[in-house]
């Protein structure tokens, strides 16, 4: 209940995050039926990056900030970053979190939830969506979320769950969550962020998936300097049935995900060490 996202928006995080999360619904958007879209650790919606959280860290200026200043952006992320342009100005003025990236992209005939269980984080994202009708937001826990809201009557979308890891439980947590989401929603999309501090720990968590996790799930990491059990060095993002707009082979033989991987981690690089990593724990 500590966590507030506001220090950290925008970060070489929130890039990897956002980007994967924007492909994924382009991918959905290709048929017309609708999908829902479900956010279980949502936070406001919208961070003004002028704001003392964001300015007290300015991960920003490492993140977000490094890739519009670009001059060949990767081409995959055309959606990702017009979409940042239009939610948060140009210039940069303020960062959309994932529920303002997903009320964004998603379609008339979509549905969407957005759950927090921090009170003042809780009360801005009610204000910030009061006027969208596609969307519902709670007040609860983003776990207690799976349960109540999965399967959804639309029977395909995509859940992202974004725990805040204020300590090592979260990743035994994490993967319970998924285990029960998936067995409820077989056919959805899952996207599941993890920080990479201690490779030793989410080591851990990728072993446990590999051994007795769902079926095609596909594990990514951005790794902008070398590791220290210190500090967050990497971005990692466990995606449950992937679509081929990530998977597909691209010319270099790469998957499209990873050749995109690699280019933010030239693009966004603190140190030696920065790298991208693509590996398949179960398809």
């Amino acid at each position: 209940m500590n966590y507030r996202h506001a220090y950290h928006a925008g970060n070489f995080a929130d890039v990897m995050k956002h980007a994967i999360l924007t492909l994924v619904i382009e991918h959905l958007k290709k048929k017309e039926k609708p999908f829902f879209l479900l956010d279980t650790h949502a936070g406001t919606g919208m961070t003004e990056l002028e704001g003392e959280e964001a300015q007290k860290t300015g991960e920003y200026r490492q993140g977000i900030a490094r890739l519009l200043a670009a001059e060949n952006p990767h081409p995959a992320l055309g959606v990702y970053l017009a979409a940042i342009r239009a939610l948060g100005n140009d210039p940069l003025s303020r960062y959309p979190g994932s529920p303002a990236l997903m009320a964004h992209l998603a379609r008339p005939v979509d549905r969407l939830a957005f759950c927090e269980l921090h009170p003042e984080d809780a009360q801005a994202l009610r204000s910030n969506f009061r006027r969208d009708a596609r969307v519902k937001t709670h007040e609860m826990d983003g776990y207690t979320a799976l349960k109540a809201m999965l399967p959804p009557k639309e029977k395909r979308g995509c859940v992202l769950i974004d725990p805040p890891f204020e300590d090592r439980a979260e990743f035994d947590a994490l993967f319970r969550a998924l285990m029960e989401a998936h067995r409820r929603f077989a056919t959805g999309t899952f996207l599941l962020w993890y920080p990479v501090k201690d490779p030793s720990v989410s080591g851990a968590f990728l072993e446990r998936l590999a051994s007795d996790g769902p079926p095609r799930t596909l594990a990514l990491e951005l790794h902008v300097m070398a590791a220290d059990p210190a500090r967050m060095t990497g971005s990692g993002m466990i995606v449950v049935n992937p679509p081929f707009a990530l998977t597909e082979e691209g010319p270099d033989g790469r998957s499209r995900i990873h050749a995109l991987l690699g280019w933010l981690a030239a693009t966004l690089s603190q140190g030696p060490g920065a790298r991208a990593r693509e590996e398949w724990l179960r398809q």
